[in-house]
């Protein structure tokens, strides 16, 4: 384990947010992206390759080891939960955008279709939660029981000084592979409106601009002993269900065998048989404070819940294809984002629809593929696969994305730097900038769209994904 000397880590920074919030994870990149976008610029400066990428066909031992010590040089260390400022983070997300007034905000769980919608209204972006990485020196992947007591100390820590948090631990080795057996990943949530939002909110937006509060509403069994920290074992986005986690699970066995685990010593807490909602999930509270706040001010709040990612990504590609016509364009280009690869700049200069698929799970490029046979052809289909950095059954194969890619009637294009290595490899964010630069131009830029005239689309178009619009 890459050793940490705690007297050295962030000595100067005073544990700003851009130390606090894990690197790489969703609300980070988001918040990043959608801010560049709304400034007019692309995400090229944003994140690095990590260290298998240097050498993708290396054998997993030491693919491992070197997923391990980059992970020690950017997680925090046990101490410092202590001295985390959750108001200091949310601080930092607003500060990332431009000084001027809005014509509303969009809040909630975060989702690249999020950003995509936001940047498409000309409107903020902000995360309901973020993400953390704590240091677990003694840690196991196979041993859930153990990640769990490492946790709530940490999590007390963090509450001790965030009362406004529920901290939602997650140890899943199928999407994190190695790096769950290293570090605890901690997903604070917020349990009411943080007071850097409501100054935000009250000083940038227009008088009765409204606010649209986008939900996750996907379940998971949850640990929650009603102390401000959750636990689950695995995660949606894993793309495995819950009874995959089970000790007998051949799909577990596979997922601890490529992380370095062992089945047999996988043993977790037991969970009671009801579900709560997943670590993206938004907490009521926070809804319930956001609406107090946007009534008090006179600006109407519209939740929109999502039942999976891909209800979300359809409905915002539709959007923005109709968005795209309406200025004069064809709206026949496609590019399929995932994970962290997307540009929103980018992909509104080149006049191309967008739909982001949350990862290389077979689950998020099958919904993909049906909603590319359900839609009218497009001429073009880019696509951009993320390597997860992990081996799971879960996981989509090349052949499934180049058949993503086949949907194009004349370009079919998959990009070959991040098939490159593919699964195990690392791409960063600054791969879909590359892409999508190489794409002509299409300006200008379509006027921002009316929040009610995508609530309309979204009601429309939605209804048949699932998504409920209120």
């Amino acid at each position: 384990m890459h050793k940490v000397h705690e007297g050295l880590v962030a000595a100067d920074a005073g544990m700003a947010g851009d130390r606090v919030v894990a690197a790489g994870s969703s609300a980070r990149i988001l918040v990043a992206a959608t801010a560049r976008a709304l400034r007019g610029t692309d995400c090229a400066d944003l994140g690095h390759p990590g260290p298998v990428s240097r050498f993708p066909g290396a054998p997993d031992p030491v693919r491992r080891a070197a997923v391990t010590r980059a992970a020690g040089r950017v997680a925090l260390t046990p101490a410092q939960t202590a001295d985390v400022d959750a108001g200091r983070v949310a601080g930092w997300f607003v500060d990332q955008y431009p000084r001027r007034r809005y014509p509303g905000a969009v809040l909630g769980s975060p989702h690249g279709a999020a950003a995509h919608l936001a940047v498409a209204l000309g409107v903020p972006w902000l995360p309901a939660g973020f993400e953390m990485t704590v240091h677990w020196a003694q840690g196991a992947v196979d041993r859930p029981g153990a990640a769990l007591d490492h946790g709530a100390a940490l999590a007390g820590r963090l509450l001790a000084g965030n009362d406004d948090l529920h901290v939602r631990q997650v140890h899943c080795p199928a999407s994190r592979g190695a790096l769950a057996g290293a570090t605890v990943a901690l997903a604070a949530r917020w349990r009411t409106l943080p007071a850097a939002y409501r100054r935000f909110l009250t000083d940038r937006l227009a008088p009765g601009a409204p606010v649209l509060l986008l939900r996750d509403a996907r379940t998971w069994p949850v640990l929650d002993p009603g102390n401000g920290h959750s636990f689950q074992v695995g995660c949606p986005g894993s793309g495995l269900d819950p009874v995959d986690f089970h000790p007998d699970s051949h799909a577990l066995r596979q997922v601890l065998r490529s992380a370095g685990g062992d089945a047999a010593r996988w043993e977790p807490p037991q969970v009671s048989s009801s579900s709560g909602y997943a670590e993206h999930g938004v907490e009521s509270g926070f809804e319930l404070s956001a609406r107090d706040w946007a009534g008090r001010g006179g600006h109407p709040l519209h939740r929109v819940l999502f039942p999976r990612p891909e209800a979300l990504s359809a409905a915002i590609a539709d959007l923005y294809r109709r968005w795209l016509r309406a200025a004069g364009k064809t709206g026949d280009r496609l590019v399929v984002e995932c994970g962290r690869l997307l540009d929103p700049w980018q992909v509104v200069r080149a006049g191309m629809v967008p739909y982001w698929c949350e990862n290389a799970t077979r689950r998020s490029v099958e919904g993909v593929e049906w909603w590319l046979a359900g839609s009218e052809p497009f001429t073009s289909v880019d696509v951009l696969p993320e390597p997860p950095g992990v081996r799971s059954p879960a996981l989509a194969g090349l052949p499934q994305w180049l058949a993503v890619a086949g949907f194009g009637r004349r370009r079919r294009a998959l990009d070959r730097t991040s098939a490159r290595g593919y699964p195990v490899a690392s791409v960063p964010t600054r791969r879909a900038t590359e892409v999508l630069r190489a794409q002509p131009y299409d300006l200008p830029q379509p006027p921002p769209l009316a929040v009610a005239e995508a609530l309309a689309v979204l009601r429309d178009s939605g209804t048949d994904q699932g998504l409920l619009v209120s």
